[in-house]
């Protein structure tokens, strides 16, 4: 009879296998036993993963919101420069016509016109974007479930 000794990285547990030539009953539950422990530490280590895959996301959703913070800071100083600069540009403007009143109204009408621009490009560029990904989230979420050998785990769902 030989005698093998198993540690198992997951959970730090030691099994000891006995194999040999002879066949006892037992032999088989050893068997069952082992690949039912497989497979619930396959199961622990899905879950494992996908607790690991939240951490990672939540990680990144935090640094996300770092970096919109710090656009909407740009934004707002960038706001208030091209305040300052479109009232130079209609100053610039009434001294070359002569009629301040009109020359604020043009260069407030152009910069209407151009934000209307940016503002429609950017609304039909993001009702085409597609922000869940929904296929990789059902993956995930049945990832423990195929682990432990259910397979039909769309259909209950």
């Amino acid at each position: 009879m030989i005698e093998s000794e198993t540690r198992f990285a997951a959970t730090g547990e030691r099994q000891t296998v006995r194999t040999g030539q002879t066949s006892s009953p037992d032999s088989g539950d050893n068997i069952v036993d082992l690949v039912r422990q497989l497979a619930g530490q396959g199961s622990h280590l899905a879950e494992q993963q996908m607790s690991l895959v939240k951490a990672e996301i939540r990680e990144g959703t935090t640094e996300l919101k770092t970096a919109i913070g710090a656009f909407v800071g740009a934004a707002v100083v960038g706001m208030a420069g091209l305040g300052v600069t479109l009232m130079g540009v209609a100053y610039l403007l009434a001294q070359a016509i002569d009629n301040t009143g009109a020359a604020t109204l043009i260069v407030g009408v152009a910069t209407l016109v151009l934000a209307y621009l940016l503002y429609s490009g950017a609304s039909k560029k993001m009702s085409d974007a597609h922000l869940t990904p929904e296929r990789t989230q059902r993956t995930l979420e049945r990832t423990p479930d195929i682990a432990r050998g259910d397979l039909h785990t769309e259909q209950t769902r």
